[in-house]
């Protein structure tokens, strides 16, 4: 595993090297915070699938396959539609062309709104970088056999994440998306074949696995099953038509154009490469049925002793790959939100181009730090770590609290300054009551580690739509001049 490990290293490295020379063309915080609206289609295209697809394919999606078979589909299912909808919106996104999705929030709801939209996708950001440390150093401690610990596979994973996205923002971000793309793409459909021969194909592991891993709502989801994996399916829905990542990719696109032809060739290419990950880790379920191995190892292990040694080297530096560029992508969004919606908007502090990058990569640095220790705590305090947990309570927290407000903002002209900031405050405070304190306080009503068996995300979105809808109808309409911004006819043909 020692040559694994150093041919990881050196394509890190060479990363490295490949990130501080693009850094040098970074000369104004517009090129750090999206890429000068540069970007050409390709680079879209591959930036898109790697904002999407991490940690939470290859190792929370391995976890949950490993448990629920063919139905833990239903988790990266809600993207897919996500994807579809988000595809009429691509175009106003981009003409509208801001920083962040608190531009979009201040002007249909309010300096308030931007503020908590803002803290929200803090919350849910950090958290999100957070596993990806986390399933960093788990692929570093496998690939070594336990040589490298958890612990310091995390700190390594770190180290290069904050480092890339404090070289240069969008510009190293886009442009590690772009080889790294490449290489899950390649990796995953070189690696299924093989995984499928292992273990005799389809009707090998139909007699290894339970019956339930084959059914549409597998027993193994929870206390209700249909309720738990439209759950997750509601979660990854909600996180991607909302997801401030991918908005900055749109507003860092050449045209509205290529924005809306990137969501088309990235929907295809995220299906492709979740799809084939859940294969994967369903025949590596099979191969290890019954012995012993974490659940969230799956397509590691298919990678160490299901397929060739290059194609398995070539996985396993796509499950870095996912790493470090979902990493990267989730750390610079909430760094944008700290200097755009919080330092210039809120405080109104006045920052030259050079002192706003370097304030900004001050605060990559930061959070990266914080994110860090959200993962490094539990672990050296020995606490039980679950990715599929951690990305579960992210996306629901940001995709209850923004989505509902977002996409209103952009698609419902009824919407009012007082329903978007009472969906975003009600849908922050459900989630936290729903996922944390009654957890903690009441743990007997827990079934399954929902409360009562029901997802937290239904209770928490269903109060997010309510008091958007009920409030909004019950204030006054916004005016035209408002409007006017996000709904011009002369400002989308543009």
């Amino acid at each position: 595993m020692t040559s694994y490990l150093i041919l990881i290293l050196v394509y890190l490295a060479i990363l490295m090297v490949f990130n501080v020379m693009r850094s040098r063309r970074v000369k104004t915080s517009e090129d750090f915070m999206v890429a000068g609206r540069q970007l050409p289609l390709r680079v879209m295209v591959f930036t898109l699938i790697c904002t999407w697809i991490g940690s939470g394919t290859f190792i929370a999606g391995a976890e949950y396959a490993y448990k629920a078979g063919f139905s833990s589909l239903w988790l990266p299912a809600g993207a897919w539609i996500g994807i579809v909808l988000i595809y009429f919106l691509a175009s106003k996104i981009r003409t509208f062309g801001q920083y962040t999705i608190g531009d979009i929030l201040e002007v249909r709801y309010g300096r308030f709104a931007r503020l908590f939209g803002a803290i929200a996708l803090i919350i849910a950001f950090v958290t999100i970088v957070s596993y990806q440390f986390r399933a960093g150093g788990y692929i570093l401690h496998v690939v070594t056999d336990g040589r490298i610990s958890v612990a310091w596979g995390q700190a390594l994973s770190a180290f290069f994440v904050i480092t890339f996205t404090a070289l240069g923002g969008m510009v190293t971000v886009a442009y590690t998306d772009l080889p790294n793309g490449i290489l899950i793409l390649l990796a995953c459909i070189l690696s299924l074949p093989f995984c499928a021969s292992a273990v005799g194909g389809f009707s090998g592991i139909q007699k290894i696995l339970p019956p339930g891993h084959f059914e549409v709502f597998s027993q193994d989801m929870g206390a209700y099953p249909a309720l738990k994996a439209f759950g997750y399916f509601l979660a990854t829905l909600t996180l991607l038509m909302g997801i401030q990542s991918m908005y900055q990719k749109f507003y860092s696109a050449k045209t509205p154009k290529d924005a809306r032809q990137a969501v088309i060739i990235w929907v295809l290419g995220t299906i492709l490469v979740e799809v084939v990950v859940v294969l994967v880790a369903i025949f590596a379920s099979a191969r290890f049925w019954n012995q012993g191995k974490d659940p969230a190892s799956m397509v590691l292990l298919a990678a160490r002793y299901m397929v060739p040694a290059p194609v398995g080297f070539l996985l396993l530096a796509a499950a870095c790959a996912v790493v470090i560029s979902t990493g990267m992508n989730y750390l610079l969004s909430p760094s944008t939100n700290v200097i755009r919606d919080i330092l210039q908007c809120e405080f109104g502090l006045v920052l030259n181009q050079k002192r706003a990058i370097r304030v900004q990569k001050y605060a990559v640095i930061v959070l990266g730090l914080c994110a860090f220790a959200m993962i490094f705590i539990p672990t050296i305090l020995g606490k039980s770590i679950s990715v599929l947990r951690y990305s579960y309570f992210a996306y629901t927290i940001y995709g209850v609290s923004i989505t509902p407000a977002l996409i209103a903002a952009l698609a419902w002209k009824r919407a009012t300054k007082a329903g978007g900031v009472a969906s975003i405050l009600s849908g922050v405070v459900s989630t936290l009551v729903f996922e944390i304190l009654i957890p903690q306080l009441f743990p007997e009503v827990l079934k399954n580690g929902d409360p009562w068996g029901i997802p937290g995300i239904y209770p928490s979105l269903g109060l997010s739509i309510l008091t958007l809808i009920v409030v909004s109808v019950c204030t006054k309409p916004p005016e035209s001049s408002v409007l006017e911004k996000l709904f011009s006819q002369k400002r989308m043909s543009q």
